[in-house]
């Protein structure tokens, strides 16, 4: 199975090198240092326990133009990345070829085969000028979400923090002989990989923790079992979750957890970083329209009142703004 991995960072870096070794034809579209890297050396995976593995026969083109068509195109960049790259994926696209969006918050294609009197509203956090529906037939589409965590520890070398998987699912909600190809593809790589008849259900679920835990951070410098011990940032994220969850109750969505489950859930990992917060600190631009200018728009799609979620997402845009014109990161240093 030819398999196009758009965007070979700590994700992609993470099932491409899988996907490698299982015996999967992989292409890797990359950039810069890490490219180099990968087609000098291959691109070497350090799983949770400590083994190395390194990918020979993938291939790496910083070009969609020199890889050809695929069977299947995991788009692992981040949603901000998005529209940059949408134009030029028809060089990898054939007939029947899938994308599988992996990108965190509500997808641009959200409301895509929804149904009900929303069925096709584009949603402007996710695709604000219309770019990549345009470039992307939603037909195309796997939805899936990403729960394993990892590292690009250096050009082309990816660590393995935690997890393995990664829920797929039909628009629709119906399952294809290609979700259940991928599937399969990627459970003999050593991947969960389920696939599920409400893949929005799970987008949810995920988004859940991701659109509170995830600006608190990054406006506090705090990991996440210090942002849920401290009651005033437990009780914020609470707030911001019930917020969330009315705007999913009325879009049809059901939570099989708890806001307090879930909670707990994110305390149990530890001192760890969010992804905002990582980014913050080294410079990068936030997922923060993804993650939750979106489930603003929604909320004001559904009459839904967002005022904690507003407030957050105003302070955690002004410092994007500020470390973004200052070229600047900000990193707390004992």
């Amino acid at each position: 199975m030819k398999i196009a991995v758009v965007g070979a960072g700590a994700i992609g870096g993470y099932l491409g090198a899988r996907l490698s070794a299982a015996g999967e034809d992989v292409t890797f579209i990359a950039r810069g240092a890490n490219l180099e890297a990968i087609q000098k050396n291959g691109l070497k995976l350090v799983e949770e326990d400590g083994t190395e593995t390194r990918t020979t026969g993938a291939r790496a083109f910083q070009k969609m133009s020199d890889a050809g068509q695929q069977d299947f195109v995991l788009l692992t960049v981040k949603a901000h990345q998005v529209a940059a790259i949408a134009p030029d994926l028809h060089h990898l696209c054939g007939v029947q070829t899938a994308i599988v969006t992996m990108q965190n918050g509500i997808p641009w294609w959200y409301f895509h085969k929804h149904g009900g009197e929303l069925e096709g509203h584009p949603v402007q956090s996710a695709d604000p000028d219309g770019t990549i529906a345009q470039h992307i037939d939603a037909s195309r589409v796997i939805g899936s979400v990403v729960y394993p965590a990892a590292d690009l520890s250096a050009p082309g070398v990816v660590k393995v923090v935690e997890g393995n998987r990664f829920t797929l699912g039909e628009l629709d909600g119906t399952t294809t002989t290609r979700a259940q190809a991928l599937s399969a593809s990627l459970t003999k790589a050593g991947f969960k990989a389920p696939v599920i008849s409400d893949i929005r259900s799970e987008i949810w679920l995920k988004l859940w923790g991701n659109l509170s835990f995830n600006p608190i951070s990054a406006l506090t410098h705090a990991t996440l079992v210090d942002l849920c011990q401290f009651p005033l940032t437990r009780d914020l994220a609470v707030q911001m979750m019930t917020e969330a969850q009315t705007i999913a109750n009325k879009l049809g969505i059901t939570f099989r957890v708890s806001i307090e489950r879930r909670i707990a859930g994110a305390e149990k990992v530890g001192a760890h970083k969010t992804s905002m917060l990582q980014d913050v600190e080294v410079g990068r631009p936030m997922e923060l329209a993804a993650l939750v200018g979106s489930v603003i728009e929604l909320g004001a799609l559904t009459n839904t009142p967002t005022p904690h979620i507003s407030a957050v997402y105003a302070c955690a845009s002004l410092l994007a703004k500020t470390l973004s014109e200052q070229h600047g990161k900000l990193r707390i240093s004992g």
